[in-house]
């Protein structure tokens, strides 16, 4: 998703590494720009690992909220004792 508002960013590398992107951008039929570009638009549309927890903890309070011991035991199963 190319915007018309473009930021340089200037990434420094030591040489093996550099290499070694440029090989696997040229390996994929792309640049080096590009593969790094689509790298940090994904990690930019990633949720967070604090909104995944969010999320998460959302649900289970929404099934918890709706659990219901009776929907799922007899009247005689909710109130039975365990012995010692």
């Amino acid at each position: 998703m190319y915007c018309e508002y473009v930021k340089n960013v200037t990434v420094s590398l030591d040489e093996q590494t550099y290499r070694r992107a440029r090989v696997a951008a040229a390996e994929r039929g792309t640049s080096l720009s590009a593969l790094v570009r689509a790298f940090l638009e994904e990690l930019g549309s990633s949720e967070t690992e604090t909104e995944r927890l969010k999320k998460s903890e959302r649900a289970l309070r929404e099934r918890i909220a709706e659990f219901r011991a009776g929907d799922r035991l007899t009247r005689e199963q909710l109130h039975e004792r365990r012995g010692p």
